[in-house]
C-alpha cells in the first residue's frame, strides 16, 4: 500500500533559515500579502538577516518572479497567492458534519506523460484525497469545498461508502502515527524554543506540515491527534507577528 502523506524528514522538517524563506513566510502570513521594505528590514533584524542582504535577497525574488515591487512596496506574485491560498486553508479547514460518505475520484484520462501524471497526482493530494490504488482517489467527505470543474475533463467523480470499516481504511491511506509524531515534536521544537529564529524556524515547518494533514473526521482520527493544537499554536505566532507589524505601521 502507498502511503499517501509523507512525515517530513529529520529533525520535524525544519529547513535553514535564509533571507529568502524568511521573506516568503511574513508575506505569506500578511493578509494583505504586501509589506514596505521599511517594514521588513526591520521585522527580519530578529532572525539575523541584516539590509543589504535583505535588499539583495529581494531584487533576485523580483527576478525571479516570488514577488512584485511597486513604490517600495513587495508583494506576492500570482502564483504565490494560489500558495498563500492554500496556507490560509491548511490552517483554517473548511469541514462539515461527516455522514458516513466518502468521495471518491477515478482518473478515465490515458495518453497522459509523466508531467502530467505526477501534475494530477499533486493537484488530487492538495485536495487531500489519497489514493486506493492507481488512479482511485478518495476521503471522507468532511471538507466544505467542491472539486474543480476541470477535474471531470480527466476523471469521474462518485459518493461512495466503502464496506471496509472507516476507521480501518483511513490508517490504511494515511500514515496518522507518523503524521502525528511529527506535529508533537514541531509543538515542543517551538514551546522550547528561546531565540526568534528558533520559533520562526518551528513554525514555518509547522506550516509546511499542516498542508499535509488529511483533515479527516475526529471519528476516524487517533486518540490525541494534534492536528488542532498545531493549527491553535501557528495561529498564535501569526497573531504575534501580526502585533509586531502594526505597532510599525503607527510608527
Amino acid at each position: 500500500m502507498r502511503m499517501n502523506v509523507s512525515a517530513e524528514p529529520h529533525a520535524a522538517g525544519l529547513r535553514p533559515l535564509s533571507a529568502r524563506s524568511v521573506v516568503l513566510s511574513l508575506l505569506l502570513g500578511a493578509h494583505p500579502p504586501e509589506l514596505p521594505v521599511k517594514d521588513l528590514v526591520r521585522l527580519v533584524e530578529p532572525f539575523g538577516v541584516g539590509g543589504s542582504t535583505l535588499r539583495a535577497a529581494l531584487s533576485r525574488m523580483v527576478a525571479a518572479g516570488d514577488l512584485r515591487r511597486a513604490d517600495g512596496v513587495y508583494r506576492l506574485s500570482d502564483r504565490l497567492l494560489a500558495r498563500q491560498r492554500r496556507q490560509d486553508e491548511a490552517v483554517r479547514p473548511r469541514t462539515r458534519a461527516w455522514d458516513g460518505n466518502w468521495e471518491m475520484v477515478v482518473i478515465t484520462a490515458t495518453g497522459r506523460g509523466p508531467a502530467e501524471r505526477a501534475d494530477l497526482r499533486n493537484r488530487l493530494t492538495a485536495l487531500r484525497l489519497a489514493e486506493l490504488r492507481e488512479g482511485v482517489w478518495l476521503r471522507p467527505a468532511n471538507l466544505d469545498r467542491a472539486l474543480p470543474a476541470g477535474l471531470h475533463r480527466v476523471a469521474l467523480t462518485y459518493t461512495a461508502r466503502p464496506d471496509e470499516p472507516p476507521r480501518e481504511l483511513a490508517a490504511r491511506l494515511w500514515p496518522l502515527a507518523d503524521w502525528a509524531a511529527v506535529a508533537h515534536a514541531l509543538l515542543d521544537r517551538a514551546a522550547r524554543a528561546e531565540r526568534p529564529a528558533e520559533r520562526f524556524t518551528a513554525y514555518a515547518a509547522a506550516v509546511r506540515h499542516l498542508l499535509a494533514d488529511p483533515v479527516l473526521p475526529s471519528a476516524l482520527l487517533p486518540a490525541d491527534w494534534p492536528g488542532e493544537g498545531l493549527r491553535r499554536a501557528y495561529a498564535g505566532y501569526r497573531r504575534e507577528v501580526g502585533v509586531t507589524l502594526d505597532a510599525g505601521e503607527r510608527e
